[in-house]
């Protein structure tokens, strides 16, 4: 909805522009045929360019073919020289001035060069032509046509370029909006592939261990063994369920429940756990925490050589620390720096610290007040 209605204000600011322009050539066009129109041939002619003038700026702003502005470039090249030539009448060069800034805007870059210059020479060689035929003499030819010509000119460019430039800022919202859409939807692939992660990564080193366990108790004790096998079936089935949730945008984490599953997994691999709760969490913070919590539980039984975990709950953030953490540099945490990303944009922080063997990892959300 939102993205239909960025459209429609573009092609309304698109519309507003060209109705600018195409009214205040026609207001120019009609002020210079009243002063300067000295019979109806000589308004005729006037007209004549000033129509040039708007068909070619209206086709070139609604993204016509070429031809519309070429032929009224040569319809407006004619008037200059009727009009410097036979009527005498420097205000001709509005029509050419436009067209011919229209057609420069609209050709390469290359090429731009060269047909100024081509038309430029034009536009010289009529006034040149004029002054050699002029009864008046030169200078007043040359001060009239010059000075005249050029001020009519500087109006019909302007308006030609401030129209381009319009149209070029509304081209850039549009090629904007379009790579904000690109970035959302890689941004939802990123976010769908750590949830991903958070399910079938935890849930596999998971089942590692209680197959593990499993293995260790089918000769010695077959009912825990079986009990075992047992929660394996169960929570493979809840992963099931969780990737299906995932994939229609329901699943939600219950921190309680990842709180109840962390001790579970520390229990069943000898890991003891301490739980201190300083306050009642957040409930908008309780998701977040969670997938701090698991993720930070995975990390724990793959690299860790733990003996004891601390997990402490206050009422904005979360705090985990085991013993065993391996001395040299943090590798294979990916999952964490991905946690951090997605944490900071909910206005949280995550911070990691290994010091005299103890890995801390804790979540923390200060904007949002503990809960009373």
């Amino acid at each position: 909805m939102r993205s239909e209605r960025t459209e429609a204000t573009q092609g309304q600011l698109r519309m507003l522009n060209l109705n600018i322009v195409f009214a205040s050539l026609c207001a120019i066009g009609a002020l210079l045929i009243s002063i300067n129109a000295e019979n109806p041939v000589h308004a005729v002619v006037l007209g004549v360019g000033v129509a040039a003038a708007v068909l070619g700026s209206r086709g070139w702003s609604g993204g016509r073919s070429f031809r519309v502005p070429l032929l009224c470039l040569v319809a407006a090249s004619a008037v200059w020289l009727v009009g410097v030539l036979v009527l005498d009448d420097a205000s001709a060069s509005f029509g050419i001035s436009v067209v011919g800034t229209v057609v420069l805007f609209q050709l390469p870059r290359p090429r731009r060069v060269a047909a100024a210059v081509a038309l430029g020479a034009f536009v010289v060689a009529v006034v040149v032509a004029r002054m050699v035929t002029s009864p008046g003499g030169a200078l007043n030819v040359l001060l009239d046509h010059v000075v005249h010509s050029t001020s009519v000119a500087v109006v019909g460019v302007t308006l030609v370029f401030l129209n381009h430039l319009v149209s070029g800022l509304i081209t850039e919202l549009e090629e904007s909006r379009e790579r904000e859409a690109e970035l959302a939807v890689a941004r939802e692939r990123m976010r769908f592939a750590s949830d991903l992660h958070d399910i079938q990564g935890h849930t596999l080193h998971v089942v590692k261990l209680k197959t593990a366990l499993a293995r260790r108790l089918v000769r010695t004790d077959t009912d825990r063994a079986e009990e075992e096998l047992g929660e394996i079936h169960a929570l493979v089935g809840d992963t099931i369920a969780q990737t299906k949730a995932l994939a229609h945008a329901q699943r939600r984490l219950n921190l309680s429940a990842e709180l109840e599953n962390a001790k579970n997994l520390f229990e069943a691999a000898g890991i003891r756990v301490q739980v201190r709760r300083e306050g009642q969490v957040e409930a908008r913070a309780g998701e977040m925490l969670g997938q701090v919590l698991r993720e930070t539980t995975t990390n724990i039984l793959r690299h860790a050589q733990a003996g004891q975990v601390w997990i402490t709950l206050s009422g904005t953030g979360i705090s985990i620390v085991n013993d065993g953490a391996q001395e040299g540099p943090v590798i294979g945490l990916g999952g964490l720096a991905t946690l951090r990303e997605r944490v900071a944009g909910e206005g949280g922080e995550l911070t990691v610290e290994r010091k005299d063997g103890r890995f801390l990892t804790a979540a923390s959300f200060p904007h949002l007040g503990p809960t009373r």
